[in-house]
């Protein structure tokens, strides 16, 4: 009886095996769009969210910049993130899933620089 239980257990397992080799790995279509955020003081950086279109057209949109006169300005900050919101919920309904966002950072010196951050969607292509 053991035996037969082994025996058993054993074939659905190099079964199961087989249909996993069977599978092909899915292949994904991949698009991206990114932020460039100034930080400048007094307001005198550039932002921009740069994209492209499905016709391979580039995009851009006006950020606000992170500084004003007076400092860091959470308005403006609050303000891009609802335009990169946007964006994203645009990329969502057009069936694109957000895989990884990277960022990085430069700055000549402390008192200037950029964040730049690149937002990856996948989506699966049909087979």
């Amino acid at each position: 009886m053991k035996k037969l239980v082994l025996a058993i257990a054993l074939f659905l397992s190099l079964q199961q095996l087989a249909a996993q080799e069977n599978v092909a790995p899915a292949t994904y279509e991949y698009r991206m769009f990114s932020t460039i955020e100034s930080v400048v003081p007094a307001g005198l950086g550039r932002s921009r969210m740069i994209s492209t279109d499905k016709s391979s057209q580039m995009q851009e949109k006006e950020l606000e910049n992170i500084f004003s006169l007076i400092g860091i300005n959470f308005k403006n900050i609050q303000n891009n993130d609802q335009v990169i919101t946007e964006k994203m919920n645009e990329y969502a309904k057009d069936g694109w899933v957000l895989d990884q966002v990277v960022n990085g950072v430069y700055g000549p010196e402390k008192s200037t620089g950029i964040f730049i951050t690149r937002y990856i969607f996948k989506k699966a292509v049909p087979k």
